[in-house]
């Protein structure tokens, strides 16, 4: 077909338009970077994820001496592109700039490079010597009103709502560090602060894993909040999932990679919260691949950490937090449903920058064979380290549970700690026996202030490093998720008594509250309670006697779970204490004495004693 003049001009004109918007949307635009800043004299190579649209076929130029450009990678449809790079000595604080350059043209962008602060009492990790503490900061104390409703959101703030905002931040927990100081702990766990979809106020539903969520406030409020800790001999630990995302993180509809998510919102595995296929050498693919694979809850995005690119952003992430905030550890939640081999690759990058960086991993299950495979320092049958400093001791947990509420015999305690010989550290289990996913343990059914007294008497004197949910040293009640997530008396405006103070409390909170405190103080002032080796001394149905050693300090314990008070004649031939002339009562209403080769102690109902031993 022969075009006429006007046709031929017309299609010419049609083909110009045509390329030059093809020419226009090719010019790289950037929306999003992460991370948003970096350090010199920190790492040597660092990686840039930048989020926007046209960076096909784009090439990379760094116009500052000192970062050079590795190489770069751009996602299939152009919308993300993976930047490399490697940061010598001559790279100084200030801005990097970079430029992207593609036919059409070319787009630049600025990347902050600071100079790395005195690190002096930072990134201490945490030992036998410290408490934890583990706060929501939703629902402990509104240090700042103006960011109960940010502009923009679409989250609920209405403290009538147990699964809406109720307005706790960073600052109200900032304001209350001398209550925690007081009482005695010295490490805050503070679930995760990024920002989270408009209805997730608990933080686990992360959409941004470079924000604060504005609902807890600034970065400058949690580095404030960490420094103002730091002061008083205290450590933060910052509450890191690595798992999943929450459903409206942007990457969930548009993913940086193909293997960036296990499945898709409309077509991926139902979720297995069985860690059996995972510790047995004989289980095929099949026993663990809904635990690895699955969505949580069959709706939380389930990532994929063996994808090399989200194995280095999600260990390079965690850095950037820890130098931006000066942390001092980790809480790893939800260990087991990402792969020991990512969990291994992560650790030895963290620990590359960060050598006495310790965490504690989440393995929900009361099985001890199965949380101890997961504890690092050594390889299990897969070849594997995890790398993971401790696990929390939920089997302790169920134990103690069991035990003190619902009356079973002392046996299930002691089975636990036989199986002790499993871990590596046993000595360096956290152990608790309530948290945030926990109905309160004095509201369980049978359950009692007193019993719950109780509960604390054994963690905070038996091995370990104990852990304490905020509330439970004042007795809060709370029955299943989320009504024990209740919002801590005195932390919010109009509240009717304020339970950080003295004067605030109830009576019955004050007697938790005193006992608690007491038995901090005791953990502080006698190294054995901490560091010593614990031994069984004795023990039947409804009494456990048992001693923390060391070379200088010998501590007696015993508890008694029964109902009424106890005569008890303990044997002590043969144990720690056979050369023991008699006892310093230290803590506890109740005596002991030398008989021959025994020990006589009378234990009031639900209780425990301490002794020193001379």
């Amino acid at each position: 077909m022969k075009l006429t003049h006007a046709s031929r001009a017309l299609l010419a004109a049609l083909v110009s338009l045509l390329l030059g918007s093809v020419a226009f949307a090719q010019v790289p635009v950037v929306r999003k970077i992460d991370p948003p800043n970096w350090w010199i004299n920190y790492t040597q190579q660092f990686s840039l994820l930048l989020n926007g649209e046209g960076f096909s076929g784009v090439r990379v130029v760094s116009h500052t001496p000192g970062v050079e450009v590795l190489d770069s990678d751009p996602s299939g449809n152009g919308h993300y592109l993976f930047v490399h790079l490697q940061i010598t000595k001559a790279a100084k604080p200030g801005k990097a700039h970079f430029q992207l350059i593609v036919p059409a043209g070319s787009t630049s962008f600025d990347v902050p490079l600071f100079a790395r602060s005195d690190a002096a009492g930072d990134f201490q990790g945490f030992s036998r010597d410290d408490v934890i503490y583990l706060i929501m900061p939703d629902r402990f104390a509104d240090g700042d009103p103006s960011n109960d409703q940010p502009p923009g959101s679409k989250g609920i703030y209405d403290r009538n709502q147990p699964k809406a905002y109720h307005g706790g931040d960073l600052r109200g927990i900032r304001e209350h560090l001398g209550y925690l100081h007081d009482l005695g702990v010295t490490t805050l766990w503070l679930t995760p602060i990024w920002k989270n979809a408009d209805s997730d106020y608990h933080g686990y539903h992360v959409v941004d894993f470079y924000a604060v969520d504005e609902h807890m406030g600034s970065m400058a409020d949690y580095q404030a909040l960490v420094a103002d800790a730091h002061k008083l001999g205290m450590k933060v630990l910052i509450d890191f999932v690595a798992n999943h995302t929450g459903p409206q993180h942007p990457w969930v509809n548009d993913p940086p990679t193909p293997t960036w998510f296990h499945g898709t919102p409309a077509d991926h595995l139902q979720p297995s919260y069985s860690f059996a296929g995972l510790v047995d050498p004989h289980a095929p693919r099949r026993e663990s691949r809904n635990t690895l694979e699955g969505w949580f809850v069959d709706k939380l995005p389930d990532l994929d950490p063996d994808d090399p690119e989200l194995g280095y952003y999600l260990s390079q992430n965690v850095l950037w937090w820890t130098e931006m905030a000066h942390l001092d550890g980790l809480r790893l939640d939800t260990f087991p449903y990402s792969s020991r081999r990512f969990w291994s690759a992560w650790h030895t990058r963290v620990h590359a920058v960060y050598p006495h960086m310790d965490d504690v991993a989440e393995v929900a299950d009361p099985d001890p064979s199965i949380t101890a495979f997961f504890e690092g320092g050594r390889k299990q049958f897969d070849g594997i380290d995890s790398g993971a400093s401790t696990v929390f001791d939920f089997p302790l947990c169920q134990a103690l549970r069991d035990v003190i509420i619902s009356n079973a015999p002392m046996q299930k305690l002691i089975n636990v700690l036989r199986d002790d010989e499993l871990y590596e550290h046993p000595e360096n289990l956290v152990t608790f026996f309530g948290n945030h996913d926990d109905g309160r343990f004095v509201s369980e059914e049978g359950s009692s202030p007193a019993k719950l007294k109780a509960a604390f008497s054994l963690l905070l004197t038996m091995r370990g490093i104990p852990q304490i949910y905020a509330g439970d040293e004042i007795g809060m009640q709370g029955g299943n998720d989320p009504d024990n997530r209740r919002d801590f008396p005195g932390g919010f405006p109009g509240d009717s008594h304020n339970a950080f103070t003295a004067a605030g409390r109830s009576p019955e909170q004050q007697d938790v509250y005193a006992h608690v405190q007491s038995l901090l103080a005791l953990r502080k002032n006698h190294p054995a309670l901490r560091i010593g080796k614990q031994w069984h001394i004795g023990w039947d149905d409804t009494y456990y006697a048992f001693v923390r050693q060391l070379p200088r300090e010998t501590l007696f314990v015993v508890y008694n779970n029964a109902d009424s008070a106890r005569a008890l004649e303990i044997p002590v031939f043969d144990t720690p204490l056979q050369y023991a002339h008699g006892f310093n009562t230290i803590f506890g209403n109740g005596s002991a004495r030398i008989m021959g080769d025994k020990v006589s102690a009378n234990v009031p109902a639900r209780s425990a004693l301490i002794f020193q031993a001379y």
